[in-house]
């Protein structure tokens, strides 16, 4: 009999989380200031004027997405002590109550009346709290709401994408700047897309040119902006 311990599955779903915070904060980053520095070089500024504007929007966007964050992980937060605390109080003035409702759970899913009882009662018996936050109210450690964490990853994440058409701006000729930041950010959301979806174990074709589309939709947009707009 084989005496190696059993192995612990990955799926892609646990990476979905973070996956997406970091995809979705690149992006934008990548897109708010890229479009940003097309349209303000597409009006012929100097390029002070250009990296002024491209790191403004660096820093902005970074400070944006944090405190956006930041406020909505907290309302996510506030609730879910609010629902432990009615939990609480719940399981000290109707513990019968608190049994048959997680054994109703079970029931649903696939467990015969007796076992979904038994079930709920040894659970509760073990930790009923712990129980009810899983399985009736969804809560668990790795989906707890952490709004510091969230902040602070989101900036991070917004910046990184940030960067990159700031130093494509920086690199290049002041009449390329244009062109060059376009053609940069296009061709990193598609990178950034095609790996996002190959991380997800999704096929990465539809999500790659998904965001290419959306990227040169709004660097057209800009740097028409840019151009109407002549300084």
């Amino acid at each position: 009999m084989s005496r190696l311990p059993p192995q612990t599955e990955r799926h892609s779903v646990e990476k979905l989380g973070w996956l997406r915070a970091v995809v979705l904060g690149a992006n934008d980053g990548i897109l708010s200031t890229g479009s940003l520095i097309v349209g303000v070089a597409s009006s012929h500024a100097a390029r002070g004027s250009i990296l002024i504007a491209g790191l403004s929007a660096l820093v902005a966007g970074a400070l944006s997405m944090a405190a956006g964050e930041y406020v909505s992980v907290s309302s996510q937060a506030d609730s879910e002590r609010a629902d432990i605390a009615r939990e609480k109080e719940e399981l000290l003035t109707d513990w019968d109550g608190e049994v048959a409702e997680l054994a109703a759970i079970y029931q649903k899913r696939g467990l015969d009346k007796e076992l979904s009882r038994n079930v709920a009662t040894e659970l509760m018996k073990h930790d009923a709290l712990g129980a009810h936050a899983r399985d009736e109210l969804g809560l668990s450690e790795a989906t707890t709401a952490k709004p510091l964490q969230a902040a602070f990853a989101s900036a991070i994440a917004f910046s990184s994408g940030a960067v990159v058409p700031v130093l494509a701006a920086v690199l290049t000729p002041v009449a390329w700047v244009s062109w060059s930041v376009s053609l940069t950010s296009i061709v990193v959301l598609a990178i950034l897309g095609m790996v996002g979806a190959l991380a997800g174990g999704a096929s990465p074709l539809r999500p790659t040119l998904r965001v290419m589309f959306w990227g040169i939709m709004a660097m057209l947009v800009t740097g028409g902006i840019g151009r109407v707009f002549n300084v």
